[in-house]
């Protein structure tokens, strides 16, 4: 089964395969840094799992709210008319903390905090900190790692 590790300070996610690097992606983690408190909107550290993949199928550019499609495809004049909206695109990686009381349980909880790995319109930066606490990925990226990764595979992110 694949592995996906995410480094905060390199901003990248590295797929791998029996311990081999089969992907490499530039990402965009928290804005606000590492961390793992409820309302931080902070990147959670430590071991998680895929616990839900949502959006298979979809086109590019769907915009999902709530993990639901909206039936909207982002465009700029769509994020013109809604300028300060969390842009979720494409596809979700809905994450499962697994370090009871670090990330997982209480307060802590990666998944009610629900912290994802999803798609982002083009014109955000990869390679530097910029999300409320998921980890974006540009479109095309999502949508290969989506195809790559089952549930319940394992992901770790290290600051």
């Amino acid at each position: 089964m694949p592995r996906i590790e995410i480094s905060i300070p390199e901003q990248s996610l590295a797929c791998l395969e029996n311990g081999r690097e089969i992907r490499r992606y530039a990402v965009s983690a928290s804005r606000n840094g590492a961390g793992e408190q409820q309302g931080s909107f902070c990147t959670p550290r430590g071991e998680h799992i895929v616990r839900a993949k949502i959006g298979a199928g979809q086109p590019l550019n769907t915009v999902f709210v709530r993990r639901r499609p909206t039936g909207e495809i982002w465009t700029s004049e769509l994020a013109e008319r809604f300028p300060g909206r969390d842009w979720i695109l494409t596809r979700i990686l809905w994450l499962s903390g697994c370090d009871l009381r670090k990330n997982r349980m209480g307060d802590v909880d990666t998944m009610r905090r629900y912290i994802y790995i999803h798609g982002s319109p083009d014109a955000v930066e990869m390679g530097k900190p910029g999300s409320i606490g998921c980890i974006r990925m540009r479109n095309q990226d999502i949508v290969e790692l989506f195809e790559l990764v089952p549930p319940g595979t394992e992901v770790s992110i290290a600051a």
